[in-house]
């Protein structure tokens, strides 16, 4: 997300002309966009970073606690 906020305001900064900004190459901001591409696409996958990982651990968080729910109603049954 940081990188993401960075493109966003240096495109403003470079948009606007504002300081020392205004001499930026504009490829500095197009390479940043190529990190980021690459980081989203590429990377944060093979980290394991993407959601599918943290709805995967909340699925099993799911399950257990359903689990335990029903095993917890059948000792209650039984007694």
């Amino acid at each position: 997300m940081p990188l993401i906020i960075s493109i966003v305001l240096l495109s403003l900064l470079k948009y606007f002309e504002i300081a020392f900004f205004a001499n930026l190459s504009w490829w500095w901001i197009a390479g940043l966009m190529a990190i980021a591409f690459v980081w989203f696409e590429f990377i944060e996958k093979m980290l394991g970073l993407d959601k599918r990982r943290s709805h995967d651990a909340m699925e099993k968080i799911r399950r257990d606690r359903v689990k335990t729910t029903f095993d917890k109603s059948n000792r209650n049954k039984r007694h």
